[in-house]
């Protein structure tokens, strides 16, 4: 039966849509210097923060590069997740037993 398939796929994006929004948060409070970059703890954690969405940021990138000091690559890996998440609801409704 493919709908635990469906719900481990809805899952492992949503749980991607949060660590893209604590990449964010966590840059720009990087950026306004309330967390530390040096600090050892928060360094490891912005670094697995980043080995996890860099890839698809630096992806986006390509395409449409920061515009007027802006990255809109987030905003875009929210929207491709949203469109991913709503094309395994059609899936799993259209295909479903």
């Amino acid at each position: 039966m493919p709908v635990p398939v469906f719900s481990l796929i809805l899952l492992l994006l949503d749980i991607y849509w949060w660590i893209v929004l604590a990449a964010v948060v966590a840059s720009w409070l990087v950026s306004f210097g309330v967390i530390n970059g040096y600090n050892p703890v928060a360094r490891s954690v912005l670094r697995f923060l980043d080995a996890l969405t860099e890839p698809l940021f630096r992806q986006v990138r390509k395409v449409l590069p920061p515009m007027g000091g802006l990255d809109v690559s987030p905003i875009i890996v929210f929207i491709g997740v949203w469109f991913l998440q709503q094309l395994v609801l059609w899936l799993a409704e259209r295909y479903a037993f």
